[in-house]
């Protein structure tokens, strides 16, 4: 679909992709520059959920409290 088309008709293009129809792509002068699709909740959470775990664990400090690394510190 032109982009044209699409601004003039968005309201109506995102009701019919939410309502489970087809991701729609948005083109510019005949070339795919967009594409409409439907939000996957479940998955945007997931990916959320895995990418702070893997933070997490690549955070830890190692042995040893917090308390520790404090005293550590200032011994320096």
């Amino acid at each position: 679909m032109g982009l044209f088309d699409a601004k003039t008709r968005l309201s109506e293009l995102v009701e019919q992709v939410a309502s489970g129809g087809d991701d729609i792509v948005i083109t510019r002068r005949g070339k795919a520059v967009a594409r409409l699709v439907p939000v996957d909740d479940s998955s945007a959470v997931e990916r959320a959920l895995a990418l702070l775990l893997a933070a997490r664990e690549s955070s830890k400090a190692g042995p040893g409290s917090l308390r520790d690394l404090i005293d550590d510190g200032r011994t320096l």
